[in-house]
Formats: C-alpha cells, structure tokens, sequence
C-alpha cells in the first residue's frame, strides 16, 4: 500500500466514523427541541456571509460560521401564504391549496399534527399569514407587537414552564416593508446587486429602508438566539434559518425570488462552517424535522428528508425543482400563471397566458375574456417559453429557448413538468386558463393598486371563477 491511498484511506475511514459518531449522538437524543427562523423577504444574496458587505447580518453570519448551509435551497411560489403553507405540510402549494397569496391550505395534515403526535408542543411566534386556523391549530400562537417584532419574552416564558420537547417557529415580519423613510442606510453607495446587469448608481430610499430592515431583524435574530441560550439546552438543539423568498423575484418564478437561504444548526452532529450544494426545497424541512424527532417516513408529502445529506453531501437528492406563479389574489392582480422547472444546470419556464397565446384561451364570455387578455398585455414582453443555462447565467437574463442545439433538454424538462402538473392535479391541466376566486384582491375590482376599464369593473360573477375548496 502506497503512501498516497493509505493517507486516502485513513481520510475517508476518519470521514465515515464522524459520520458515524454523529449519528450515534443523534440516535441517542431523538428527540432535540426544533427551533426554525423565517426572514420574510429578504433575497438571497443580502447577507454579509454570501457576499454583501453593504449590510449587517452578524448573527446570521454566525449561524453560518455554526451550521451547514444550502446553496441551492428553494421555495416552490415566491409569495408569503404559499411559500409558508409549503413549510407547514411539507406539500406543494398545488396539492396543499394554497397556491396564490390569502387562499387557505385545504384539510391536510400539518406540522401542528405531525410534531404532536411524537410528544411536542408546536409553537408560531410572529408572523401568521396562514389559513385556516382549523388546520393550523398551534399549541400556542403569539402574535407579533404593535412595533413588528416577535413577542420574544412570551416566549421565553412560555420554555420556562414547559414540559415537552418543543417545536417553535419565530416567523419574523421582516425585513418585509413597509420601510423606514429615514435610516442608517440613507446616502450611503447601495449597489451590490448579483443579480443586476449593471450597477446603479442612483439608490433611493426604498433599498436604504429595506436594509434597515434587514438590520432591525438581525437584532431580532440575535435576542431570539440568546434567549435560546439561556432558556434551552441550545447546543442539543436543531436550529434552522430560511427566508420565505426573495424580495427582488417576489410573485414570479424568477431566482430571484424562489431562491432562498437555508442553514441548519446542529452541534456535535452537523458539521460546522460547511456547504451543501444540492437541490433542495422548503418541503423538505418538514420531513426532516420528523426524522430528526424519531418519527417515521410520511409516504404522502411532497418533501424528502434532508437526513442523509445533512452528513454526507455526496448522496444524490433532488433531481429537479419546481416553479409556480399566478398573480392573482394580490395587489397588482393579473391573469398571468408561469410554471418552471430547473435541474442541476438548466432552467425551462412557461408562460401560460403569454401574448403570443392569449386568443388560445377566449372564449364566449366577453368580461373574462378582457381580463386575459389584460394580463397577457401587461407582460407582452414576456415570450411562452423560456430556457436558462443556470451554471453560466445564474440570474436568467440570456433565454435559449430558440436555441436549436438545446431542443432535447428543451423537451425533457418540458415532459418533466407536465408530468409534475398533472401530478399536482394543477389548475392549469384542469382549466385552459384559470380565474381564482379572490379572497382579497378582485380582479374586477378597482383599488390603489389596480385599475381595471370602467365598463369592466364589478363584471365577474360566482361562475366566472373555477371551483375552490374555501
């Protein structure tokens, strides 16, 4: 045996029995407190640690330093209710029912029922944004104060007489807007921006806001961390960071929004201070977490546990990822749904109400037919397909969806995805093109936000929108 493969074999036999050692600390504590930490629109990008060094994210910085993080993390829709509604029951916003922003999950099973049927208290601290309350039944639920921050004391004195293992979600409301007008970050040169193709040099106060903000949850972050310290056996424990989706990308299927950040803190069995660059999604922190807690394999969730990968990053995972927009149901309401799916390089995106397809999609009725044709109007820049190669333009600005060369991929995640669809049971392999049933923002209705002709406003009927389950 040469020197060179028995220095080899010594480094992989020493690999294996720190896995293995891990494990076994694992085994041996089934069942550690949970504690997950949800930034709510924040991009991917805006961390000290992943390259900004415009804003402060120290505590972050330190889960980092601490945890094993995912450079190819995802949420499946960049909007709130849905990307949550994805954490919660480990399924797509699709099957789960929430798949545009406001509309309740259906009855399913969520993380309320799963961790306490293996003996936990299921707490939501912050934010809520998630229907209904019969379905999300918490153990407790404190609501953010009346200054934005997670009633963190209630918390802590909530630890302090419990007497079960505990799963706490402090969902933060930030750095969401709206943004201060006055900062720390007012006049100062903002132009980091990866996923720009220039760097602008006129910054205004919105960025200088939304970077306060990100400051302010920051300190939230670190009090929420040494309260843990204090009031928890911390290093026993499982503590995971994500945002729920970028701002940058919110509402599309762009990177830029359904990209997100996921650390995972687990001392003396992950490894600190490393990377793991495999696909991944939000549905999987659910299945994960029932794993790490001694719960069985949940055969009907759309999510797989991360377990094994959170040891050994050569196993292979997730072949693909997933994508899905409406724009309806939110603020600047439009009939424009887009799909997509990326594997390890290339990214394919259809635009379903694009220009070039609209009249595919009118019908008898004259009222719905201007609200199609108004969304399809308002993105006539945006083509029905487009095709990204991710390893060399990781912010999709050239489409090579005309590009003969890549027919072949082209169509294979082309097939992959109208297979994924019909999976889902999507509205779009159901209905040629879809109108929801608002629960907040009409399509017909006019607002601040949206502005619809005269003569079609108040036009839509019951039967206009195609059946729901709230």
């Amino acid at each position: 045996m040469n020197n060179n493969f028995r220095y080899q074999f010594i480094l992989l036999l020493l690999l294996l029995l720190t896995a293995l050692d891990a494990f076994c600390q694992y085994a041996t504590n089934s069942k550690p407190n949970i504690f997950i930490y949800i930034a709510d629109d924040h991009n991917s990008w805006d961390y000290f640690s992943f390259g900004n060094t415009q804003v402060k994210t120290t505590n972050f910085d330190r889960l980092v330093n601490e945890g094993l993080s995912f450079s190819n993390a995802y949420t499946s829709q960049a909007i709130c209710a849905p990307s949550r509604s994805q954490l919660y029951t480990g399924l797509f916003p699709m099957k789960n029912g929430c798949f545009a922003n406001h509309l309740p999950v259906r009855n399913v099973k969520d993380i309320n029922d799963f961790m306490s049927e293996l003996g936990y208290d299921v707490i939501l601290a912050g934010k809520g944004h998630i229907k209904p309350n019969s379905v999300f039944n918490w153990t407790r639920y404190f609501p953010t104060n009346s200054d934005r921050l997670i009633p963190i004391k209630k918390v802590e004195d909530y630890i302090a007489g419990s007497q079960k293992p505990l799963c706490i979600i402090f969902s933060s409301d930030l750095p969401h807007g709206p943004y201060p007008k006055s900062s720390d970050y007012n006049n100062k040169p903002l132009d980091y921006d990866p996923s720009s193709k220039t760097i602008s040099t006129k910054i205004g106060n919105h960025k200088a806001g939304y970077y306060q903000n990100i400051e302010e949850d920051n300190a939230q972050l670190g009090i929420v961390l040494n309260m843990l310290e204090t009031a928890t056996d911390f290093d026993k424990s499982v503590f995971i960071y994500i945002s729920d989706h970028g701002l940058k990308g919110k509402w599309s299927i762009r990177e830029t929004g359904l990209k997100i950040p996921m650390v995972f803190r687990w001392p003396n069995v992950i490894q600190p201070n490393t990377t793991n660059d495999k696909l991944v999604s939000i549905v999987d922190i659910l299945p994960t977490i029932i794993e790490i807690s001694g719960g069985e394999k949940i055969a009907n969730l759309d999510g797989e546990s991360l377990m094994p990968i959170l040891f050994n990053t050569n196993i292979s995972f997730r072949d693909y990822i997933f994508g899905i927009a409406t724009r309806q149901n939110i603020q600047k309401c439009y009939v424009f749904p887009s799909r997509s799916v990326r594997d390890k390089r290339y990214k394919y995106v259809v635009n379903y109400n694009a220009k070039e397809k609209v009249q595919n999609y009118l019908g008898a009725n004259k009222n719905v037919n201007y609200f199609i044709e108004r969304g399809a109007n308002q993105f006539s820049d945006v083509p029905f397909e487009e095709l990204y190669d991710l390893e060399v333009d990781p912010y999709e600005h050239v489409n090579l969806a005309q590009d003969q060369s890549l027919l072949a991929i082209k169509q294979k995640l082309s097939a992959v995805l109208n297979d994924w669809m019909i999976s889902q049971n999507d509205i779009l392999t159901q209905h040629k093109m879809p109108i929801i049933k608002p629960t907040l923002h009409p399509l017909d209705r006019p607002s601040k936000w949206n502005n619809p002709k005269k003569e079609s406003q108040f036009t839509l009927s019951n039967t206009d929108y195609i059946p729901s389950h709230y």
